[in-house]
């Protein structure tokens, strides 16, 4: 076998395993995965323009419209007009979005912790450093 089909197959299988950890732990929620990466994405970068955030999520602008609506009815997210362009608007988590952003964040934590158990801290450091390259040419 090929190193890259053993990688493809390698990859594979940890997004199907991932994905499926993700939605056991966002069926426990009451919220849909898409708006728990909404979150994330605000929470781990502050507030942002509809654009961007759409960019980031790699959805488009008019999905993002229809899932912030959601957010904002569902008191997690608001609307912001930016300081700089009062026509510019912002969305960025309100505390009860942050709240559950920290929730699903520290399970993602935890959950990394558990995978890294058997790793070592020079392994761990090439993980880090392979990683940001695959996801630097994504």
């Amino acid at each position: 076998m090929t190193s890259i089909v053993q990688l493809n197959n390698l990859f594979t299988e940890f997004y199907d395993k991932f994905a499926s950890w993700e939605q056991s732990v966002v069926r426990e929620s009451n919220y849909s995965l898409a708006q728990i990466h909404t979150l994330e994405v605000l929470g781990s970068c502050g507030a942002m323009k509809m654009k961007d955030l759409a960019v980031r999520l790699g959805i488009t602008t008019g999905t993002l419209t229809v899932q912030v609506d959601k957010l904002v009815k569902a008191s997690l997210i608001e609307r912001i007009y930016s300081q700089e362009d009062r026509r510019t608007i912002l969305v960025d988590l309100t505390d009860k979005g942050k709240a559950v952003f920290e929730h699903h964040n520290h399970l993602h934590l935890t959950f990394t912790e558990e995978l890294l158990k058997g790793v070592d801290q020079k392994e761990e450091e090439l993980l880090i450093q392979i990683l940001n390259k695959v996801n630097n040419n994504f």
